[in-house]
């Protein structure tokens, strides 16, 4: 391993541009001596060019590898002519397997929807369970092309993980959830001074379940587990008071317990959790693609377009729906996109509006029975809210 111009090369093959700008950092180095020490003017301008051209070379360099690092995904994706979608190992109402085999939630819809967007069908995806601490660099390294899995937008993974949210498919907070025939009259998360709490290793849920503790001057011990199916497994066995995360994958996790009726979600939400999808820096192609899927299902909510009406609104006299649904004449918005203008037409068709989506994994239709509640449109008092399609 060798260092050029401040920059990591491995082994001794680290190609021309970085012998390049090697050797002239090396003669500079010389140059810059001989000014400081009194040179000629000629001299100086000779340290002036070869700098220029060190800078000329390194941002050759730089650009090189940038390209190879920002290959279009689209471009990749048609080729395999299906999208790869990161997931969890198995969270009812985000993602997790029927007993066909098939996932559901909405973390797995919101992937069928990108899939519809760019095929014009939403089957044309393939998912990949992931654990917390496998998530991120599944998607760094090109083996899954979207990571969609209950992930909480932070400026750390927004950041220094090279990672793009592109919204918040689901608002959340941490909540608690313990068996209250273990802990009967304990009603409140600040009741839990000196309880087992089991979690996830790798989460903001952990790092969050510390603050919290720290900041009320309360004890606890962590039960800590690399895997989902570990931590719901120990808590199901008793082997700790408390389960903690967020508190809609709290719900979820009940369902699958022993004794469901047997455990209590607290009251408390300790903390804010912006679950979302997210990309890889570098391909704003793909970022906007997915970005804009995510804005077609909230405003095709907003409009009242339906997976039963969609092709009746194709002809509708408003021209907001007619341009949403790609029927404006001369309309240029998917293509421009990278995509066929009907691709909201296409979206949908293949799972609804993002509120059809909601209802059906989490909401009323759902086992889950959560209320919308901030995650309603924001015409109704909740958060979710898009950019017009125009």
């Amino acid at each position: 391993m060798r260092f050029v111009n401040g920059r990591q090369c491995i082994g001794n093959d680290a190609g021309p541009e970085w012998a390049e700008v090697g050797a002239a950092f090396t003669y500079e180095k010389k140059i810059r001596a001989a000014w400081e020490a009194g040179a000629p003017v000629a001299e100086k301008g000779l340290w002036v060019m070869k700098h220029i051209a060190i800078g000329i070379l390194g941002a050759a360099a730089l650009g090189f590898t940038a390209s190879a690092a920002s290959a279009g995904t689209l471009d990749t994706v048609k080729q395999k002519g299906f999208i790869q979608c990161g997931v969890s190992t198995g969270l009812a109402g985000f993602s997790a397997p029927d007993d066909k085999g098939e996932w559901q939630g909405i973390d797995a819809d919101f992937c069928r929807a990108v899939a519809a967007a760019v095929f014009g069908d939403g089957t044309k995806v393939k998912f990949t369970p992931l654990s917390a601490k496998e998530r991120f660099t599944a998607l760094q390294s090109g083996e899954v092309d979207i990571l969609s899995r209950n992930t909480t937008w932070t400026i750390n993974r927004d950041t220094a993980l090279g990672l793009n949210f592109v919204g918040t498919t689901y608002y959340d907070g941490q909540g608690f959830m313990i068996n209250a025939k273990k802990l009967p009259g304990v009603n409140s998360a600040l009741q839990l001074s000196g309880a087992a709490v089991c979690v996830q290793s790798g989460t903001t849920t952990e790092l969050n379940l510390a603050d919290y503790f720290k900041s009320n001057k309360m004890e606890y011990n962590p039960v800590v587990f690399e895997k989902l199916e570990e931590v719901n497994a120990a808590y199901d066995a008793g082997r700790c008071d408390v389960y903690t995360t967020d508190q809609s994958g709290l719900y979820g996790i009940r369902l699958t317990l022993g004794s469901p009726a047997d455990h209590v979600v607290l009251p408390e939400i300790i903390s804010k959790e912006p679950l979302g999808p997210a990309v890889r820096q570098g391909d704003d192609q793909w970022y906007h693609i997915v970005k804009w899927t995510y804005f077609a299902l909230l405003d095709a909510e907003e409009l009242g377009i339906t997976k039963a009406n969609v092709d009746e609104m194709k002809n509708s006299d408003n021209p907001e729906i007619k341009r949403v649904l790609g029927m404006e004449a001369d309309t240029k918005i998917g293509t421009d996109l990278g995509v066929s203008n009907d691709w909201v037409v296409n979206i949908v068709k293949a799972v609804g509006n993002y509120g059809e989506m909601f209802e059906r994994n989490v909401g009323s239709g759902s086992p889950l029975k959560i209320a919308r509640g901030i995650n309603a449109l924001w015409t109704k008092g909740g958060l979710q809210y898009a950019p017009p399609i125009r």
